[in-house]
């Protein structure tokens, strides 16, 4: 069996050779078959490569263009949160003010009752002032009226004893003193017959 075969592989090795060096008008519709096939197939890998170019720009050019819209995106966001933290700050300047203007009113309400307070006591002040005026005038008349009697029992003394020298010495310094309005006008003894100023007349135009 293998001295059969082996003849047969020399002869169509053979034929092969001879095809080459002498190419029948089969060999080259066969030879121009294969050429056709691998043009054919080149062709296909070209439009293959070229299909595969073409989806890799597309794909590159919607990543950058994915990227760029990402960046943008960003960008607004941004712009976004520094006007909202914007908004917040002028909220909160605004909140800010409008509690200046509650703590403003209540510091104007504070100064009325302060300046009512003060008027009230301004008031008291002078009404106080004014009853120690008079009582300092009071306590002035006071005095001279306690002066003048203190004049008028020692000249009434005076002229009872007949010690008219002495009288109208008293007198004398009654009248430098300023004290002759300030003796009374009424009677103050329980006779009501003189008061102390017409009893003072009468020692008076009795020495003088």
């Amino acid at each position: 069996m293998a001295n059969s075969q082996e003849p047969t592989h020399d002869r169509v090795v053979l034929e092969h050779q001879l095809d080459q060096q002498f190419p029948t008008p089969e060999a080259d519709k066969r030879s121009g078959g294969a050429r056709r096939v691998s043009q054919q197939r080149s062709r296909e890998r070209s439009v293959i490569l070229y299909i595969g170019v073409l989806f890799a720009a597309a794909v590159l050019l919607m990543l950058l263009t994915l990227l760029m819209e990402r960046r943008q995106t960003g960008e607004s966001l941004n712009d976004l949160n520094q006007s909202i933290t914007g908004l917040q700050n002028s909220m909160s300047s605004m909140q800010k003010v409008d509690q200046l203007y509650a703590d403003n009113e209540a510091l104007e309400e504070q100064v009325e009752e302060l300046q009512a307070q003060l008027d009230e006591l301004q008031r008291e002040n002078s009404r106080l002032e004014g009853e120690l005026a008079q009582a300092q005038q009071d306590g002035g008349e006071m005095k001279r009226l306690s002066d003048a009697m203190d004049w008028f029992w020692q000249i009434n003394e005076a002229y009872v004893r007949g010690r008219y020298t002495t009288c109208r010495e008293l007198i004398q310094s009654l009248r430098d003193a300023g004290l002759e309005d300030a003796l009374p006008k009424v009677s103050i003894t329980d006779n009501k017959r003189f008061s102390p100023y017409d009893r003072y007349m009468e020692i008076y135009d009795a020495l003088y």
